[in-house]
């Protein structure tokens, strides 16, 4: 079983015959997924997603892949394969379209939907070509066959590429839910005939390969919503991803059971589901969903509303309500369904959203207390049944973080992989085919890239760094004004504390050691701003953290006069 090294360099060339694969995002992690493939000098992407900051990455608001490996070479995508809608395979898309707008995006009805109303809010009118499972495109020198594989939203597919180095097949996310509510299932069948011609790497959803046995059914959660509805007294607040189409539907058919009429909160929401149901993905019986503005004529029992806010999003819908920074104003009696499972890293921040809607009396229904949700990836199981169908010749786990690549790595070997055959990597590192056999060839460049409002890669880690030392200690600015000539204080030292938690009248105690300090300075022939700039942090940052164990950031101002 091999895997990465911190010490990996540049990768050589590309031997010829050979296939190249790079994951930019996903592993290690859950989302941001990106896959570039590359044969005879031309590249093709398999998804450009984003992941969701974490609470150590204040003011962020999205991670993209890091393009950098890929900016001299533009020209050379044939396109980017875009296996299903979720944000955490499209949401990078506008990002890397910035750059090169006439790029092709392939994939499936309903995924190009949904990326070109995206798109339109960039002003990007991108050139797309629509596939369907079962079908088979010549992309550049990859000839790229699509198959149906059962997710958590419509219209998923894997995608088959041949080159002359071997067949690949990359699953995207996918579960086997043999009662699908589209009645599309994992097609098996294709996968097999897959394995007969001989699948010489296989790329496999590792999210649920820590769960044994197999992912529940969709429809199981059906009996308990209609449950939840049965007995709500109030109105009912359902939080769900905003393109989790089957989950949707199931809100609304519980509705329509129970003679409720439905609204969308949030624009995201509004604009998917009108898609999905424009497209055909979503059944609304007539006069069921009615506009927002509509609902105070509306009785509370009668009205049941589906935002956004499931993983405590700061912005969204469900956490403004819990914060009661919304129109909507969560009341006693009121009913929250939080529909969705918890992304690794979001925990304390729905838990917080739990808190503040039962504190002002709403009954939260969850994953924890609730079969509200089951997930859209095969577990252990299906994992298993999975490679014995498609046999592989050599395995790289990917999606997910490093416990779940390795738990499907496992998996792989018990099926029969050999250990050399399999590959562990992370974003950046390069596994070349070569010759029926991947192996780790290098490493690029692959770290986070951070969106803050309109700022695309201007926030580093120093940034939040600083962000974070803000946050938790504050800042205390210190104003000095000195001769040029002579670095004698003229004026100050003037200190200015905000979040410090220190008491403004206990800076006179530092004050006299800055004095102090730039007065040693001044006969040591020190004139230059910047060093004075420094010895003024040292002595206030010591007295700070002798006098209160804290560190906050220390902005000193020296000014020459």
């Amino acid at each position: 079983m091999s895997h990465p090294h911190p010490e990996l360099g540049a990768p050589p060339d590309l031997p010829p015959g050979g296939l190249r694969v790079t994951p930019l995002g996903g592993l290690g992690e859950i989302g941001r997924n990106m896959t570039v493939f590359e044969f005879g000098g031309r590249l093709l992407i398999v998804d450009c997603g984003v992941l969701f900051p974490e609470e150590e990455q204040p003011g962020v608001d999205l991670i993209l892949p890091d393009f950098s490996s890929l900016r001299e070479r533009l020209d050379d995508i044939e396109g980017i394969v875009l296996t299903h809608g979720h944000e955490d395979h499209i949401g990078g898309v506008p990002f890397l379209l910035r750059e090169k707008p006439d790029i092709p995006l392939i994939g499936s009805k309903l995924t190009l939907a949904l990326i070109e109303a995206k798109l339109q809010e960039h002003r990007i009118r991108p050139y797309t070509l629509e596939v369907a499972e079962g079908q088979s495109e010549r992309i550049g020198p990859f000839d790229c066959e699509f198959v149906a594989v059962n997710h958590s939203i419509p219209d998923a597919l894997a995608v088959a590429i041949r080159t002359p180095a071997g067949l690949v097949v990359h699953t995207g996310d996918f579960k086997m839910d043999q009662l699908p509510l589209d009645n599309r299932l994992t097609d098996l069948h294709a996968f097999a005939r897959l394995s007969e011609e001989g699948i010489d790497l296989l790329l496999a959803d590792s999210t649920n390969a820590e769960v044994p046995g197999f992912t529940p059914h969709e429809r199981d959660i059906s009996q308990v919503l209609r449950q939840v509805f049965a007995s709500a007294r109030k109105r009912i607040i359902v939080a769900s991803f905003a393109s989790h189409v089957h989950r949707i539907q199931q809100i609304l058919d519980a509705a329509h059971e129970y003679g409720r009429r439905v609204a969308f909160v949030g624009r995201s929401m509004v604009r998917n589901m009108g898609i999905a149901r424009d497209l055909g993905y979503l059944r609304v019986p007539p006069g069921l969903v009615v506009d927002v503005k509509t609902l105070d004529d509306l009785p509370d029992h009668e009205i049941v509303l589906i935002c956004t806010g499931s993983q405590g999003e700061p912005m969204a819908a469900l956490s403004r309500m819990a914060n009661r920074d919304h129109q909507i104003r969560i009341v006693e009696g009121d009913t929250v369904i939080l529909a969705s499972s918890l992304i690794p890293g979001n925990e304390n921040a729905v838990y917080r959203v739990i808190n503040g809607l039962t504190r002002w009396g709403a009954n939260v229904v969850h994953k924890g207390n609730a079969k509200v949700h089951v997930s859209g990836h095969a577990s252990a199981g299906e994992l298993l049944y999975f490679y014995n169908i498609c046999r592989p010749k050599n395995l790289m786990p990917v999606h997910g973080e490093w416990r779940h690549l390795r738990a499907n790595a496992e998996l792989g070997a018990l099926t029969g992989v050999p250990h050399d055959h399999i590959v562990i990597a992370e974003d950046g590192v390069v596994v070349d085919l070569v010759a029926g056999k991947a192996k780790i060839a290098g490493k690029v460049q692959a770290g986070y890239v951070y969106v803050d409002g309109l700022s695309v890669g201007d926030v580093d880690e120093a940034s939040l760094k600083d962000r974070r030392i803000l946050g938790d200690e504050g800042f205390i600015s210190v104003f000095v004004a000195v001769d040029s000539t002579t670095g004698k204080m003229t004026a100050g030292p003037h200190v200015l504390a905000r979040g410090s938690g220190i008491d403004d009248a206990a800076f006179s105690a530092v004050i006299p050691k800055i004095e102090e300090a730039l007065q040693r300075s001044a006969q040591d022939g020190v004139v230059e701003p910047h060093q004075l700039q420094q010895l003024v942090r040292r002595t206030v940052g010591k007295w700070v953290s002798d006098t209160y164990r804290r560190r906050p950031m220390i902005v000193p101002v020296v000014v020459e006069v």
